[in-house]
């Protein structure tokens, strides 16, 4: 992105040296990307961890900063509850996640996730993480649909995954224990057509 800015027409004086009228100034500026999965399942009661990362070229400086709002399920409007600047977390007051917000990132490792504690129903809907590193600016925020369940209505390991690993362990285990089956019975088939001198037989230790 470029951001142009021209001089008005009786000019300005920039850094002691005068410009004159049509003179443009061009400053670079980058994106900051931020990166959210799509959606997540919290089990109700329990504590939920909304994950945000973002990638700038920009060095991390202390005007870096985090915003997060919500959008409750069905409504229009997104409500602002949580902000980090400087170091400093400042969680809304009066909002639904009062006493409940927990700062869960670290900027120098651009991480902007949060924590939110006693997840309840009422906090289904859309989480949106903004974070602005100037001069990098945020082309577009990332968002999380949260939708908050039943507790112990998640699987704690999906049964479809165990399904597959154990036909797959066979699967690849079949050839190789149909090798070990042959061997075993040709050796044994072996030993019973046998029929040799014993005392030759002690000196070879069969």
């Amino acid at each position: 992105f470029k951001c142009r800015s021209r001089s008005s027409p009786l000019g300005h004086r920039t850094g002691g040296r005068f410009r004159g009228a049509g003179t443009r100034v061009a400053v670079q500026v980058s994106a900051v990307e931020v990166n959210t999965p799509e959606e997540i399942f919290v089990e109700n009661g329990t504590d939920a961890k909304l994950p945000c990362t973002f990638t700038s070229v920009e060095v991390i400086s202390s005007a870096a900063s985090v915003s997060w709002s919500f959008q409750p399920e069905g409504a229009a409007t997104r409500i602002s509850f949580f902000y980090y600047f400087n170091g400093k977390p400042y969680p809304g007051k009066d909002i639904p996640f009062k006493d409940r917000i927990t700062w869960a990132g670290d900027l120098n490792k651009k991480d902007a996730s949060i924590s939110i504690s006693n997840m309840q129903f009422r906090d289904n809907g859309t989480y949106i993480c903004d974070v602005k590193n100037p001069p990098d600016i945020v082309v577009k925020p990332g968002e999380i649909r949260v939708r908050v369940v039943e507790k112990d209505s998640l699987p704690a390991f999906p049964i479809a995954m165990v399904a597959g690993i154990v036909i797959g362990t066979v699967t690849g285990l079949s050839p190789l224990i149909s090798i070990v089956v042959c061997l075993v019975i040709r050796k044994n088939n072996s030993k019973k057509r046998y029929s040799g001198d014993p005392d030759i037989d002690a000196r070879l230790g069969m």
